[in-house]
């Protein structure tokens, strides 16, 4: 019942809230100025994560507590960094890890198989599983942060993953219901629609909570599931992964810092290419008028 009430009201709370950040200019685009603002130079509110943390405790608060810690301590390191309270890459990274540290030491939750014989027998060891574990958190955080430049593009891709999910019914295996499934991708596509059209950016904030919660979602039905293939996780969240080392490999090539933005991510690349393309052929056609 509650899901249903707020599947109804939160379009309109999205769009009560964020004209009223934009009136008083909370949450402007200071931060990440090359790669929030590819395309657009106008100051859009970063108020994607305040959308979508309300939602996440509602689906998380009765599991546990640990959890919802330590959602609302990531959701509010990635704010800090919208509202450019935390400038520096390398603090934002550290605190990062020490909060997922926290949350797979308390939650007592680790990889303990890939289904490669050789690397389970590593995994075996705990201190080995739990930072393996953490590496892989945050390489899908941190990934799904770097694909967040343009619009739709994180909450789109994260739709797709949660809608097969919700197909193939994987979260039987899971702490989250049919009906919390639901309320997700009803509130992803709420801010679809929001993002395409410039009304809000996710920011740090969003991407950062998105990226931790679905992977500890998928890490507890692939632990769950003796049938989950790993090559199918992998499958599913390949892209962030991808960015993350192609960024870093293109970076540390040109020899800049691998944790200074910039717009020249695959997703950019792609766009810039598809986007000439057009206008190449739409010049050819108005030559020929």
């Amino acid at each position: 019942m509650l899901n249903t009430i707020i599947i109804i009201i939160y379009p309109l709370f999205i769009y009560l809230i964020n004209v009223f950040l934009t009136k008083k200019n909370l949450l402007p685009n200071y931060s990440g100025d090359n790669h929030q603002k590819f395309f657009n130079k106008k100051e859009i509110q970063l108020s994607g994560g305040l959308f979508l943390i309300p939602v996440f405790f509602i689906i998380t608060y009765d599991h546990s507590t640990v959890l919802v810690i330590s959602i609302f301590f990531i959701f509010l390191l990635g704010l800090s960094s919208d509202i450019g309270f935390f400038s520096s890459a390398k603090f934002r990274l550290l605190t990062q890890s020490i909060i997922i540290l926290f949350f797979l030491f308390y939650s007592k939750t680790t990889l303990t198989s890939v289904r490669i014989d050789a690397f389970d027998l590593m995994l075996e060891n705990y201190w080995f599983s739990l930072f393996f574990t953490l590496t892989c958190l945050m390489i899908l955080t941190n990934g799904t942060n770097f694909i967040d430049g343009l619009n739709g593009l994180v909450l789109t891709y994260y739709l797709v993953i949660i809608f097969i999910i919700f197909n193939l019914e994987l979260f039987e295996y899971s702490f989250l219901n049919q009906s919390d499934i639901f309320l997700m991708l009803m509130i992803f596509i709420y801010l679809i629609l929001f993002n395409i059209f410039n009304q809000l950016y996710l920011g740090d904030s969003g991407s950062y909570i998105i990226g931790f919660l679905l992977g500890y979602f998928l890490l507890q039905i692939f632990e769950n599931n003796l049938l989950f293939s790993p090559y199918f996780v992998v499958l599913l969240f390949w892209y962030p992964a991808f960015e993350i080392l192609f960024s870093i490999i293109r970076k540390i090539k040109s020899k800049k810092s691998p944790l200074k933005p910039d717009n020249k991510h695959l997703h950019h690349l792609l766009f810039l290419y598809i986007f000439k393309i057009f206008i190449k052929i739409i010049k050819e056609k108005s030559h020929k008028k």
